[in-house]
């Protein structure tokens, strides 16, 4: 039904949802404008991150990202990795906007995660130790995550208040 179609999801009123590809659906069917200059460009240019990742824009900076939007994609997120490139990392989707919390077991490579709201605003970054079992929890309620190398955010000058884009793949493309 919605095969090969891709969207630019904006922090505009855009509704997130539980899984990538319904909350790409809904915000098309909303009728949301796309934005961000390089993802509008990458879009009409028809080039699209593949089905089960997301490109998470903020400003010129591009991270693809592994979409985690199951219980069990969320559970494994990036454990058993030994790195993380640079443009790289997994973006957790969930079904509501509420305090978070991540651990580090099992995963080997030093984490930063930004905690993100419903309008993909960063509320939150926090450096996470490779297999520390206690948690990080987020500073204010959120409906998405993203994890990436440590330092990251730092080196690319994105902090709490960065407003984010996000371009979703698609099943079936």
């Amino acid at each position: 039904m919605f095969s090969g179609l891709f969207v630019v999801v904006t922090a505009l009123g855009a509704c997130a949802q539980a899984d990538a590809e319904t909350a790409t659906r809904d915000a098309r069917a909303s009728g949301e404008p796309t934005s961000g200059a390089g993802s509008a460009v990458a879009v009409e240019a028809g080039a699209y991150p593949p089905a089960g990742y997301a490109w998470v824009i903020m400003g010129s900076d591009t991270v693809t990202a592994e979409v985690a939007s199951t219980a069990d994609e969320r559970a494994e997120g990036l454990m058993y990795r030994d790195e993380v490139p640079d443009g790289t990392g997994m973006l957790f989707v969930f079904q509501d906007n509420q305090p978070r919390a991540f651990w580090m077991a099992n995963t080997y490579v030093a984490l930063d995660i930004a905690y993100l709201d419903p309008s993909f605003r960063i509320v939150d970054i926090i450096a996470m130790e490779p297999l520390v079992t206690d948690s990080y929890p987020s500073a204010a309620p959120a409906m998405f995550a993203l994890e990436v190398r440590q330092g990251w955010f730092e080196e690319q000058g994105i902090g709490i208040g960065t407003q984010a884009n996000i371009v979703f793949g698609v099943q079936g493309r």
